[in-house]
């Protein structure tokens, strides 16, 4: 089996050099053997970036790339490894569209329903009023980021 540059791995799946590197750094791809110093794959590694992008552009993180591919028992079926974190995934998204959908809402109720002169007395209406929880929905947060205080 012939061997293939970094630059012939990059080229062929679509990606820069320094993704592909990267990925190595981060155990998404096994270390590159190396001949004279420059690293050598074998054409899996084409496979196993295939697999990545598809997942990136399913919105996995790329902690929940390394699930798909380390987070199982060994001989666990590419389909059930899909179906587990795709389950996962969905449900993340539809709680993010729901306060999308609360957040869209609230956005239109101020559009129409503020007629304050000046934040100050917006702030006071509010408070008058009561902040409920539908009012104030959290912000989607990205995975590994904290809300703010």
């Amino acid at each position: 089996m012939s061997q293939l540059t970094i630059s012939e791995v990059a080229r062929q799946v679509g990606l820069r050099s320094s993704a592909i590197r990267y990925y190595e750094r981060v155990g998404i791809l096994p270390p590159a053997e190396r001949t004279s110093g420059q690293r050598r794959y074998d054409r899996t590694v084409l496979y196993r970036l295939a697999v990545v992008q598809r997942a990136r552009q399913a919105g996995f993180t790329l902690d929940e790339i390394r699930t798909l591919f380390f987070g199982f028992k060994d001989g666990t079926r590419a389909q059930a490894r899909w179906r587990k974190l795709a389950d996962r995934k969905l449900a993340e998204l539809s709680a993010i569209a729901e306060q999308i959908k609360t957040m869209e809402l609230l956005l239109k109720r101020v559009k129409v329903k503020c007629h304050c002169k000046t934040l100050e007395v917006c702030g006071k209406a509010i408070l008058e009023r009561g902040i409920s929880k539908v009012e104030r929905p959290p912000l989607p947060v990205k995975p590994g980021t904290q809300r703010p205080k």
